[in-house]
């Protein structure tokens, strides 16, 4: 058995809001404060010792309780950043629910038809998609494939990309 240091089995003995359990060797499931479920790539499932994956899993729930915030997109940045600062080699993070995304994404839409002086029912006419699920798309309250999102994105002259974070 490995003997700790005071500091390290204080840090174990302190609860935090955030959750974190092993799925596999590559996964590990965070729940936040908010309930929602993220899923981080990390190596926290290899590692043969226990005690060194009760640290790493307690670490992560820290790095998650730390950062917990209403703002997704700023959470997880913040995340990635104290994931280097704390020495947890994150592989990528995933999210159960992408509510905010939609949300963005509609918004940002939305935003660019606007912008061009495009009518709701002529932009939906010309990604060949209903105007009324283009309204749930510009609302968030609709989760779109990529055909149609890439659709929608010619049809205002863009394209969809994938962007740092």
């Amino acid at each position: 058995m490995i003997f700790m240091n005071r500091n390290i089995k204080a840090f174990l003995s302190t609860e935090f809001q955030a959750k974190a359990k092993i799925i596999d060797s590559k996964r590990v499931e965070v729940t936040a404060p908010d309930g929602e479920v993220f899923q981080v790539l990390c190596q926290a499932g290899r590692y043969v010792s226990e005690e060194t994956r009760q640290y790493e899993l307690h670490l992560i729930e820290a790095i998650f309780a730390k950062n917990y915030s209403d703002d997704k997109e700023l959470m997880v940045d913040n995340i990635w950043r104290d994931s280097v600062v704390y020495g947890i080699p994150l592989l990528g993070i995933g999210v159960g629910n992408r509510q905010q995304e939609r949300t963005r994404i509609g918004a940002r839409i939305r935003q660019i038809r606007e912008e061009r002086g495009i009518e709701a029912r002529d932009l939906a006419k010309l990604a060949d998609i209903d105007a009324a699920n283009l309204s749930r798309i510009e609302n968030g309250k609709y989760s779109v494939g990529i055909d149609i999102l890439s659709k929608i994105a010619a049809s205002l002259g863009k394209k969809i990309d994938l962007v740092d974070i």
